[in-house]
């Protein structure tokens, strides 16, 4: 079978009924990302949720295939953009969300506690008060709260542990979980970034795994696994606890903790943080031009 995992992928997976939002998937094969479209099939209202704005981390030059992708699938199915949302500050990505906020005109948004992360990175990079997610985001969302896609209500988790300010959409029964899970033949997600934590990240999948069964979990990256070599990124709750290899039901919080802090400890930097997170802490927009009309990121040497 030829790999699926180097190609752009599109999956769509339909409305169940009342209240239950139309959702398509996107492949990003670059860094196995799943870009989300959740739209409403009654008024054809969509939020667009991590969407990647490309970056060659070898050559440092940015393009725009995957948003273009993103917003032609949504103009071909008749779409109206309503929200511009991302999950967390990627760390292996550069949101999209201020170049889709310039081109659909809709307002970007991503979790309250961002201003936390971006006073743990402003250090990191040695860049205080550079970060202000107040300028850069029209609406910070806070635990709990609810807002609208067209007539569906979309209701606002916070999801600690791979950040500290991840969050998870829950639209229906259509839950967006970030880097929390991974399909159930992967287990879930690293917690080892500067403000990630594992006991944290434990306690906001099981919160996840609360939800009904049947809730349909969109998770935020797909690598594949040794036998499967096609992307995957939708499985219901009750799928993850019957067999999700880390947390299946009967999984011990301090087992499941001893795995993951072992896992983290061999797991390198991904390639693009140091640019990605300075870019998306800025809501996806790169440091302002100087002198000679150039951009230019800052690396910070042996803090890693």
């Amino acid at each position: 079978m030829t790999s699926l995992l180097k190609q752009r992928v599109v999956r769509h997976s339909p409305s169940t009924g009342a209240g239950s939002p139309d959702v398509w998937g996107i492949y990003e094969p670059d860094t196995g990302s799943i870009q989300y479209i959740c739209a409403d099939p009654a008024t054809r209202k969509a939020a667009l949720i991590d969407v990647a704005w490309n970056f060659d981390p070898k050559h440092y030059r940015f393009s725009t295939e995957s948003m273009d992708q993103v917003l032609d699938l949504a103009k071909e199915n008749g779409l109206t953009v309503q929200w511009v949302l991302d999950t967390h500050p990627h760390a292996d990505h550069v949101m999209a969300s201020a170049h889709l906020k310039e081109r659909t005109g809709a307002p970007n948004a991503i979790g309250d506690k961002v201003t936390e992360i971006a006073g743990i990175w402003g250090n990191i990079y040695n860049l205080p008060d550079t970060f202000d997610p107040d300028r850069d985001f029209d609406h910070l969302f806070y635990d709990g709260e609810v807002f609208k896609v067209g007539d569906l209500d979309v209701k606002v988790m916070l999801s600690p542990g791979h950040t500290l300010g991840s969050i998870t959409y829950v639209c229906g029964d259509a839950a967006f979980t970030h880097d929390t899970l991974m399909q159930p033949d992967a287990g879930t997600s690293r917690a080892d970034f500067p403000g990630g934590n594992t006991e944290e990240l434990w306690d906001s999948i099981q919160d996840i795994l609360a939800l009904p069964g049947d809730t349909r979990v969109f998770v935020g990256h797909d690598y594949g696994t040794s036998e499967r070599k096609e992307p995957q990124w939708e499985a219901t709750v009750a799928e993850h606890k019957a067999a999700n290899k880390h947390v299946k039901d009967g999984t011990k919080r301090e087992d499941w903790i001893a795995v993951r802090d072992t896992r983290d400890a061999t797991l390198a930097l991904p390639d693009r943080i140091l640019a990605a997170l300075q870019i998306n802490l800025r809501g996806g927009r790169l440091p302002a031009p100087e002198a000679d009309g150039g951009h230019y990121l800052k690396m910070p040497v042996n803090k890693f």
